[in-house]
């Protein structure tokens, strides 16, 4: 009874339902080969996006390449990258704060490096006009942390990874920084280390936020059948996890990297 309740609703969910209609559809008569493969394919799409295993495979890809080894080493500066925080609105009262913050402030205590550089601009038509800007946001959760307002410094105008790495780079410049620890979700590192490094910046990769742990991982693979089973059925937190991976995958091609 217990196995059922978490395997029925994943068919009823609006992914495994919209997965069983496809591949129904795929078997009703009146159809031509071209039509029964579209439809077919569509499913196969949408089961292999949705497995708990090729999400769990394509994440674990991206995220464990820069594992840490021993710590982290000291360096010149801090580079946290936004992206990982929500701003105060109501009835939210105030900033959510990621995992990235958290750690950035953590190795500021742990005096990795003296100064934090805060990168992260906003997109108005993505944030409904919010002013506040990521680096903003991530500013105000570090002062909350007990970082002093003198060891942060802002650049606010960037759009994207590849312009975190392209403004970042002048200031890190001036400042005279020879290697910086890069902090990021781990699924973001390959890509963002990439990107700072073809800028001539010296990386220290500081990845968090992981999305697949040992322990998760383990625990994918060594269940019994019925976890097995589970893990097959398309669901909206793999699809979420699968996408995310391509995202990454697409943005490395596309700036033609090599991380």
């Amino acid at each position: 009874m217990l196995f059922l309740s978490k395997f029925l609703p994943l068919l009823i969910y609006p992914l495994g339902m919209t997965f069983l209609l496809l591949v129904a559809l795929a078997w009703r008569g009146g159809l031509t080969p071209r039509q029964r493969a579209v439809l077919l394919g569509a499913a196969l799409l949408l089961w292999a996006g949705g497995n708990r295993w090729v999400s769990l495979g394509l994440a674990r890809s991206l995220e464990w390449r820069y594992l840490p080894a021993g710590g982290i080493p000291s360096a010149d500066a801090i580079v946290l990258l936004g992206g990982d925080t929500f701003p105060a609105s109501p009835p939210q009262p105030i900033v959510q704060p990621g995992q990235r913050a958290f750690y950035a402030a953590t190795l500021y205590r742990q005096e990795k490096a003296p100064r934090i550089l805060l990168s992260g601009g906003s997109i108005p038509w993505q944030t409904g006009g919010d002013p506040t800007t990521p680096a903003e946001q991530m500013g105000e959760v570090l002062t909350l942390l007990g970082v002093p307002a003198d060891a942060i410094t802002l650049e606010t105008k960037s759009r994207n990874t590849a312009e975190n790495a392209r403004f970042s780079a002048p200031i890190l410049e001036d400042w005279g920084v020879e290697r910086v620890i890069l902090v990021t979700s781990a699924m973001h590192m390959p890509r963002a280390k990439a990107l700072f490094e073809a800028q001539g910046v010296e990386v220290i990769p500081a990845p968090t936020a992981f999305s697949v742990t040992q322990a998760s991982w383990e625990a994918a693979f060594h269940g019994g059948w019925q976890n097995f089973l589970l893990g097959m059925i398309p669901n909206a937190a793999s699809l979420d996890l699968t996408t995310a991976a391509c995202k990454e995958y697409l943005g490395i091609a596309v700036s033609g990297l090599r991380p």
